[in-house]
């Protein structure tokens, strides 16, 4: 999926793609273009550059453009991350965190303004917050988006129906909410998180098992390496999202 990816990973993403429940997903043509194509995609994530200044090397400025809408539509990228990141089986603790990206101008404009795309305003600026779980090795399981502005424990709610089984969660203070520890545990895991200090009565936290937990700080770090995850260019919050699958099946799945 990356440049001089060797052949084994290559296979693994054909396979998920052909597994796909999305027609649009068939790969078409012979593989050495299928694969050109898709690492053509993957240097424009990296490089930051516009898809009309993509190297041609990796065939036509449209065909990499329009695969990689297509497919962000229909949520084929989403479908080959979780195949691959699932296949690693159920961790025994994940990580919660956030990371904030500010929109370049060229983000602005989509449908539906900019709430609708997930651009907010906060101390940053015109931004975009993008909420993971990461498993011990700060490996990436799922992800969310929203506007910049969105509270962590406000976003938890919904990011954590998408935590795998597990036995303990890790999260920072912006995570200490009667609330997230409630869904926390009804999803039979136990809740690892730093009280806030104006609380009156403490919940159990255990410094030495939360040591790890910048491992998933590590993990965005990684991610933003990949120009167009560090800044988002892209209008549409589903071809961000389809940015950010593809970038971590890169950079942890393969």
């Amino acid at each position: 999926m990356a440049e001089e990816r060797e052949g084994a990973d290559w296979h693994r993403v054909q396979a998920v793609a052909g597994a796909s429940r999305h027609p649009v997903a068939r790969l078409r043509g012979s593989a050495g273009a299928d694969r050109r194509v898709i690492s053509g995609i993957v240097h424009v994530l990296k490089s930051g550059g516009r898809w009309a200044d993509a190297p041609p090397v990796y065939g036509p400025r449209k065909t990499l453009y329009n695969r990689f809408v297509r497919w962000a539509a229909k949520g084929v990228w989403e479908d080959i991350f979780h195949a691959l990141a699932a296949a690693g089986g159920p961790p025994a603790q994940v990580m919660i965190d956030s990371t904030a990206v500010r929109a370049h101008r060229s983000a602005s404009g989509g449908k539906g303004g900019k709430r609708a795309q997930a651009i907010g305003r906060s101390r940053g600026g015109r931004t975009t917050k993008i909420h993971a779980l990461s498993d011990p090795l700060g490996r990436p399981l799922a992800f969310l988006l929203t506007s910049g502005q969105v509270a962590d424990c406000t976003a938890a709610d919904r990011l954590l129906d998408r935590m795998p089984a597990t036995d303990l969660l890790h999260g920072d203070k912006g995570y200490d909410s009667a609330a997230v520890r409630r869904k926390i545990e009804e999803a039979r895991a136990a809740p690892n998180i730093p009280p806030r200090a104006n609380k009156r009565w403490k919940n159990c936290f255990s410094p030495y098992l939360y040591r790890n937990r910048n491992v998933i700080e590590r993990m965005f770090g990684r991610l933003k390496d990949f120009r167009r995850i560090a800044t988002r260019y892209d209008r549409s919050a589903t071809n961000f999202m389809a940015a950010v699958h593809i970038v971590a099946t890169v950079a942890y799945w393969l």
